[in-house]
């Protein structure tokens, strides 16, 4: 077992080695920095210190976090939105905490998602439905539609849908149903040696997905995440790139497509 995975198992039931680390590092620095203020505060009655509540590890962090493909998605295809201003925009199963607050600044979403939505937010009309239901009935429904990392959960089980082998070609066939003729698909996934990690995700090979794709959209655009986190946008497909999945093992292919 790799160093990555043993660290893996070690977070997924509760244990976070780094984090254990680094809050004994921080002890000296928090205690430092504790008496200091008190020292200060002598002098500045306005406020004291009632209760405790330490960051111990968020001095040795970086200036904010890049999270593994999704800011980086969710900036570039809601920028898309914005420039190209779609009549009604739908978006299927992508972060509510990331790419529809985005969209949300700026404009009115429908949100369609299998899981419960409690928070009401402005500009996002949220609607429960199973993508996976091959009686769903909202057909030409959108002008513009997005689904980013999210069509390679379907069928798996992790977000309490049903197991299905073929959830993620159902998703696409009802996405397809649902975007109106002339419509504009933003769509993101995991790129790489064609797999499941169960029960996390899919990961695709580009010539499968191109497959999908063929006569039902024209490929208006194609960008990338690499293994590092870094984005390539507007790249053209060679046979090269295509055969050896833009050389990612787990990166993330962006497709604008435009619905024939």
């Amino acid at each position: 077992m790799s160093h990555k995975s043993f660290n893996y198992y070690l977070n997924l039931f509760g244990f976070y080695p780094k984090y254990l680390i680094l809050s004994i590092k921080g002890i000296f620095p928090f205690l430092k920095n504790y008496f200091a203020i008190k020292k200060q505060l002598k002098d500045k009655p306005q406020f004291e210190i009632k209760k405790f509540y330490p960051f111990l590890s968020d001095r040795f962090d970086t200036a904010g976090s890049v999270p593994i493909h999704y800011f980086h998605q969710d900036l570039y295809v809601a920028s898309k939105i914005f420039i190209n201003n779609p009549e009604k925009h739908v978006d299927i199963g992508s972060r509510i905490d990331g790419f529809v607050a985005h969209v949300a600044s700026f404009r009115e979403v429908e949100i369609f998602d299998i899981r419960k939505l409690k928070n009401k937010i402005k500009n996002v009309k949220f609607i429960q439905a199973d993508l996976m239901d091959e009686n769903f009935t909202y057909g030409d429904y959108s002008d513009s539609v997005s689904c980013l990392h999210a069509i390679e959960h379907f069928g798996l089980g992790r977000y309490g849908d049903k197991i299905d082998i073929n959830g993620h070609l159902k998703g696409l066939n009802n996405i397809y149903k649902l975007l109106k003729k002339g419509g504009k698909f933003y769509f993101s996934t995991p790129i790489g040696p064609q797999r499941i990690e169960f029960d996390a995700h899919r990961v695709f090979s580009i010539s499968y997905l191109l497959e999908l794709f063929k006569d039902k959209y024209i490929i208006e655009s194609f960008s990338f995440i690499n293994d590092e986190n870094v984005l390539f946008e507007n790249v053209d497909l060679t046979e090269e790139q295509i055969k050896n999945n833009c050389f990612c093992n787990y990166g993330c292919g962006i497709f604008e497509l435009l619905k024939y």
